[in-house]
């Protein structure tokens, strides 16, 4: 990094990053990614103006600098996706930077991101939904690590949870009441309310899992007693999910997706949809819209006599 980095490039990187952790909250991996993002950035006006990229430098640059960039960047094989994420972080660095350092950062935050097909969450249908958290628990031939697949893909889908947000549950949230209380993405608090069918499946983990629910230690548990990780529940998701010959989107994150579209199939709000899932944007829970009129016309083509 210190080689296609000033010092004091370096040093304003990691106080943006530092002040993102401590008022956002935000997650280790984005600031990873971020960190990344802005360093290939300024290494890039490194090479391309031919010297370090102080905070002088960098306060200079302009429309066409940035043009650059982003021609460089889709030149090395970034998708459109991948390059409007980059110039987010960067964006999120200069607005930081230029609040601290008193410049204008218009050549940089006019900058038009490359549009692109957002990618619209596929859900499972009700059927497949129920069928996915029955043959979750039928991959471990222990009980109790069948009962705990079961519980967290439950809470996925009866409560509309993250994976974070399930495997971040502790013995202090023990037992289940009819809500609770979840502290989401940034560090943003929601309360959900716990289906019966979801506070049964985890009270049936919980009798059957070996290792004592102390209040600071996880809910859900591997093996060996530690945290369960991610990974595994995605393994045997993606077990069942071959198993009942469901497509390669039917992931733990689906759960979610089908959980807030199926509410809004019933007649769901969205805007209380939105506070269930703890999006921040109103705009991110209206992608479920785009999936039910899919789904709505799918049906209506396949059922209308003039159809076809």
């Amino acid at each position: 990094m210190t080689l296609v980095i000033s010092p004091a490039a370096r040093d304003a990187l990691e106080g943006w990053l530092a002040s993102s952790r401590a008022l956002k909250g935000t997650a280790e991996n984005t600031l990873t990614a971020y960190r990344a993002d802005v360093v290939d950035f300024v290494a890039f006006m490194t090479g391309y103006k031919g010297a370090a990229q102080g905070l002088t430098p960098l306060s200079q640059i302009t429309v066409p600098d940035m043009r650059a960039w982003m021609a460089q960047t889709r030149k090395n094989g970034s998708g459109a996706r991948s390059l409007a994420r980059k110039l987010s972080a960067v964006k999120s660095f200069y607005r930081w930077l230029a609040e601290r350092e008193g410049f204008e950062p218009t050549a940089v935050l006019s900058t038009r991101a490359p549009k692109f097909e957002k990618k619209l969450p596929r859900p499972l249908n009700e059927d497949a939904a129920r069928a996915m958290i029955d043959t979750v628990g039928q991959q471990s031939l222990k009980g109790w690590v069948g009962a705990r697949d079961m519980a967290v893909i439950t809470l996925l889908y009866g409560c509309g949870l993250r994976i974070s947000e399930a495997l971040g549950l502790t013995g202090r949230d023990l037992p289940l009441g009819e809500a609770m209380r979840i502290v989401g993405k940034g560090g943003k608090e929601r309360v959900v309310p716990v289906l019966p069918i979801a506070r049964t499946a985890v009270q049936t983990y919980v009798s059957l899992c070996p290792f004592d629910m102390m209040p600071d230690a996880p809910v859900f548990r591997g093996v060996r007693g530690g945290a369960l990780n991610a990974r595994l529940v995605q393994k045997v998701t993606e077990q069942a999910r071959l198993q009942l010959g469901l497509p390669a989107t039917a992931t733990p994150h689906a759960m979610r997706h089908s959980f807030a579209t199926h509410l809004l199939s019933a007649g769901g709000d969205l805007r209380a949809i939105q506070e269930l899932l703890g999006h921040s944007s109103l705009s991110t829970t209206q992608a479920y819209t785009s999936v039910d009129t899919v789904h709505l016309m799918k049906v209506y083509e396949a059922s209308h006599p003039k159809a076809g």
